[in-house]
């Protein structure tokens, strides 16, 4: 038995069945809301790995519930729902979400990515000594980073993501390896806009000019980096 806890809100009944079979057969301890009021009454009480989140909920947004969450946690959370354009994606990603799932799917390709964001979380949080460059200072053991001396906020992913350029000054990380290493599953199933709403997002807060990112630097047609020269790149 897992000693992962996931929080899954989602009002499909069918679905809610399927999911919970699958999840508990993976050995997850899971609660279940179906409504926004029902999560709002969880969340609070418990202390969950993972959130898994439909967006369209009887009584509210899932888009409001991630923004709470995300005032006081960096739990990871998927968004598990049918609305696949493009601006619900990015909206999605944007305030705080960690992966984006549009139904129907497969659902050996979603337990793939709750394994994989579940293990990869676990491992980042792992204290590892600490990361210092370009005036940003990960530390691990208390899980906390700083510009300037100031502490910012990051989602799991963009911890991760910041974690993995800084362990790997100056050199060349490929779409593919930064997807691969960030869910730890095939990359084909995850939509290289997630990355660049990643970036863009992680950018925002460490960049002095986002706009003109010195850190966090494009390749063209490589990939990305973390430039310890000062550089400059878009």
């Amino acid at each position: 038995m897992s000693d992962k806890k996931i929080l899954l809100i989602e009002d499909d009944l069918s679905l809610v069945s399927g999911l919970s079979f699958a999840l508990k057969k993976q050995g997850y301890g899971l609660d279940i809301a179906r409504t926004s009021l029902e999560a709002d009454a969880l969340w609070p009480k418990n202390a969950y790995n993972l959130v898994i989140l439909d967006v369209a909920l009887p009584d509210g947004s899932g888009f409001d519930i991630c923004q709470k969450i995300r005032q006081s946690s960096k739990v990871p959370i998927i968004f598990l729902t049918a609305a696949d354009e493009e601006t619900d994606v990015i909206m999605g990603l944007d305030m705080g979400g960690d992966d984006y799932i549009t139904k129907p799917f497969k659902l050996a390709i979603f337990l793939s990515r709750v394994n994989a964001i579940l293990r990869r979380s676990g491992q980042f949080s792992q204290p590892d000594g600490e990361l210092a460059s370009n005036g940003i200072e990960v530390r691990r053991l208390a899980g906390t980073v700083s510009r300037d001396g100031e502490r910012i906020d990051l989602t799991a992913s963009e911890y991760r993501l910041l974690c993995m350029f800084m362990e790997n000054p100056d050199q060349i990380l490929s779409a593919e390896q930064l997807l691969g290493r960030l869910w730890d599953c095939d990359e084909r199933y995850v939509d290289n806009n997630t990355l660049t709403v990643y970036i863009r997002r992680l950018r925002t807060k460490i960049e002095e000019d986002p706009s003109h990112p010195k850190k966090v630097v494009t390749v063209r047609g490589m990939g990305y980096k973390w430039d310890t020269s000062g550089g400059s790149g878009r």
